[in-house]
């Protein structure tokens, strides 16, 4: 190989250092920290349109939120709360436990209505967060093909996931408000009630967390509905340090936009419109990536760091072909490929027309020897065209394209043969196997 050219400082200067080999292998992720900032840089523009896509499924959970505030907040200032104060109209001589049990009965509704709202935006979940995990992954993406493509493979384990949390919420809520009531009425064991309502929201800030985990397994693995369950509340119990921390990480745009007032409160709205929830998404399938490598991968034989770049493996070891598969709808490109055939004009040699022979042009008025002569003219260029394919056939770019052609149509045959088999059952992965 010739040496390279040695530049100028200033061409140097031009081209920058990112078109050194060594400087482009050094910027490529080697920990999951890394490949965060790579895909929030690079891949920005695509993170903003998962999250409109994911958007759209909010908006009537959004709307149930808004719903709520709005009517609590009217009904604070027009309920009788000041009756009895000089000429007040109508007369309530009575208004203890009011406003207690105004809120359980509109609690009751707003936080049921939270159940099939968060049945619909299950639908973003599973499309975003697939396509997230497949960033996370450093697979090939088609937006649109893969978010629908991730609502059909991962639709159901997310909608466990949110039916989980939502119930838990409306129940915990529920006697929340109830036991406000009671000690508004003076009620006995008001103790035992507010340490019942304490009791029910540590509940709910658990089940958010094994939210969170039910869905980057429900994504990352198959799994059944108590499988999928018991296995997130195994990987809360035993990264619950890491998990609190990861997802207090994830979530802050949520208490930005719900918990604070004026400029912050807008910047959190802005920023789950656009990024939010994919941001939310791309922490914690990047962190659940870790722990499954640590955790899990390891013990069902798959090799961990997907997505990565292993600095200590050598530049001419092969490619693992798990860590260089693609993504479905790449798959089927690949596929759609095999099926129109081998391109003519790759597989083969074509002679270019750089020589003297010419096709015997016929005069106006011509005879049998004319004909004759583009007879013979014609087959001297096929002879002449198969002598150099025969020559040039085992040129190393036909070589090596008909060979890569006939391994993509040989594996994607076996991928056909292996699907009509019977599949065995899935099961949950072996580190999270009731022993």
């Amino acid at each position: 190989m010739a040496d390279r050219e040695k530049k100028g400082l200033v061409a140097r200067w031009l081209e920058g250092k990112e078109r050194s080999e060594d400087y482009a292998r050094s910027t490529l992720p080697t920990s999951r920290w890394s490949l965060f900032w790579d895909i929030l840089k690079g891949r920005f523009g695509r993170l903003v349109l998962i999250n409109l896509l994911m958007l759209v499924t909010f908006l009537p959970l959004i709307a149930v939120i808004v719903w709520r505030i709005l009517g609590t907040s009217a009904h604070g200032m027009i309920g009788p709360y000041g009756a009895g104060l000089g000429v007040g109209y109508p007369a309530l001589p009575e208004l203890v436990g009011y406003a207690e049990w105004n809120m359980f009965q509109a609690d009751l509704l707003f936080f049921a209505l939270f159940i099939p709202a968060g049945a619909i935006a299950a639908l973003g979940i599973a499309g975003g967060g697939y396509i997230i995990r497949n960033l996370i992954w450093t697979e090939g993406i088609f937006v649109a093909n893969d978010f629908l493509r991730g609502i059909r493979r991962n639709y159901w384990n997310v909608l466990e996931a949110v039916l989980v949390l939502t119930v838990l919420l409306f129940v915990a809520r529920t006697m929340g408000n109830l036991a406000d009531w009671l000690v508004a009425n003076n009620a006995q064991g008001s103790g035992w009630l507010i340490a019942s309502k304490v009791v029910g929201y540590i509940f709910v800030a658990f089940g958010i967390l094994i939210f969170f985990w039910m869905i980057s397994l429900g994504i990352s693995y198959k799994q059944g509905p108590w499988a999928l369950f018991r296995n997130a509340v195994v990987m809360t119990i035993g990264t619950f340090p890491q998990t609190v921390f990861f997802g207090v990480l994830a979530t802050w745009p949520i208490f930005l936009a719900m918990f604070t007032s004026g400029i912050f409160a807008v910047i959190g709205v802005l920023l789950l419109i656009f990024i939010g929830i994919s941001y939310m998404l791309l922490v914690w399938l990047d962190y659940s990536q870790w722990a499954f490598d640590k955790f899990i991968n390891p013990n069902i034989g798959v090799a961990p760091g997907r997505g990565l770049y292993n600095k200590d493996k050598p530049k001419d070891a092969p490619q693992n072909a798990a860590a260089a598969s693609d993504s479905a709808a790449m798959r089927e490109y690949r596929r759609l490929i095999v099926a129109q055939g081998k391109s003519k004009l790759v597989c083969r040699p074509i002679k270019p027309i750089d020589d003297d022979l010419e096709v015997y042009q016929l005069p106006d008025s011509f005879s049998r020897e004319d004909l004759e002569k583009l007879r013979e003219s014609k087959q001297a260029i096929e002879e002449d065209t198969r002598a150099y394919e025969e020559e040039h056939k085992n040129d190393e770019r036909y070589v090596e394209y008909n060979r890569q052609f006939e391994e993509r149509e040989r594996a994607l045959k076996e991928e056909d043969d292996g699907k009509k088999k019977k599949k065995k059952k899935p099961s949950p992965p072996k580190m999270l196997n009731k022993r």
